[in-house]
């Protein structure tokens, strides 16, 4: 149990360190503008906690946006370790946060008590992108004895949001994709039980999936549990090109509710994943209503020679829709961001 503990910390030491230089004022705001007129035009503001940038913490720049916002406005994170809880609130749709990157710029918080509360970002606006930023609940790393809670690293509610090279880290629920279309791409998620979870309508694309189950005393992890409560609900999770890995054994995913839905897609899966895939929890006997299904997977761990018999076989077209960005935009939504990510 000690060796896991001292391995995945030490993996999470070399995942965020970096080195961090001084900065005066008026060079550090020249070189943010020239990077910044790179990406784009926005109105942009500064987050730097050595007080070089127009904030100290990344929420009082949130706040600082007007509520009901019209126009995309981009809060630039300097690379540091900022212990906060970050939340924008409904009010506040077309915020581009953007980090340094998911190995520079991190933000931890270790709430615990509430899911609904206390998760490190909550992002409950509309129209959101982020962009090159971990965010780690540090509560169970590493576990605090046979216990482990459920800790959030981040809560998705708000519809179309955008999450690229971003990294979440956490054990059990890291990521709570509640509700509405979100895409994600080329992001890392770390967790062992259920640590990709909720309602949402989401693509996950080139995404690294890893797993940690090494550190929970021999239990058998889930990487999803998915929410969908009625078979014409258009949400689900489709893992596209994705790679599944790390400590320990772990399921696909389990039932959330009674017509959970996720589709593993062209994914590089290794032994970590057990030879049943997937398993039925609370629904025994509704087996049928669930649909949990892998196409054209690799690796060692996508044998599907002795997974669950109740695993959905998708038609072409199904499979076409769900693999489609079009599932989750059909109105060139992503298109229209800040930040190009297809």
């Amino acid at each position: 149990m000690a060796s896991f503990q001292w391995v995945f910390c030490t993996i999470i030491f070399l995942f965020l360190f970096n080195g961090f230089g001084e900065h005066g004022n008026s060079r550090y705001q020249r070189v943010y503008h020239r990077k910044m007129q790179i990406v784009n035009n926005l109105p942009t503001v500064y987050v730097d906690p050595s007080g070089h940038g127009n904030f100290s913490t990344i929420q009082s720049a949130i706040d600082s946006v007007p509520q009901d916002n019209k126009n995309w406005i981009c809060i630039y994170i300097k690379a540091g370790a900022y212990r906060e809880q970050v939340r924008i609130p409904r009010e506040k749709p077309y915020i581009y946060l953007k980090g340094e990157g998911k190995r520079k710029t991190n933000v931890t918080w270790d709430g615990h008590v509430s899911i609904a509360t206390d998760a490190t970002l909550t992002s409950e606006a509309d129209y959101t992108v982020v962009k090159s930023i971990t965010f780690i609940n540090s509560y169970n790393i590493p576990p605090k004895g046979n216990v482990v809670m459920q800790a959030v690293a981040a809560m998705i509610s708000g519809d179309k949001s955008t999450f690229y090279r971003c990294g979440f880290i956490g054990v059990q629920d890291t990521l709570w994709d509640v509700q509405g279309r979100h895409y994600f791409k080329l992001c890392t998620i770390v967790g062992a039980v259920d640590f990709i979870f909720g309602d949402g309508q989401s693509i996950y694309e080139r995404c690294s999936i890893s797993v940690n189950a090494g550190i929970i005393n021999g239990l058998i992890g889930f990487i999803t549990a998915q929410g969908r409560t009625k078979p014409n609900d258009p949400s689900g999770f489709v893992f596209k090109d994705c790679g599944v890995f790390g400590t320990g054994l772990t399921f696909l995913g389990r039932p959330w509710r009674e017509y959970a839905r996720v589709l593993f897609y062209n994914c590089l899966m290794s032994d970590v994943v057990v030879q049943q895939g997937w398993a039925a929890w609370n629904f025994i006997g509704r087996e049928s209503q669930l649909t949990f299904s892998e196409e054209d997977n690799k690796g060692i761990g996508s044998n599907t020679t002795e997974r669950v018999s109740w695993k959905a076989k998708l038609s072409q077209q199904e499979l076409q829709q769900l693999t489609s960005i079009s599932f989750i935009d059909n109105e060139g939504w992503i298109m229209k961001q800040p930040v190009k990510v297809l």
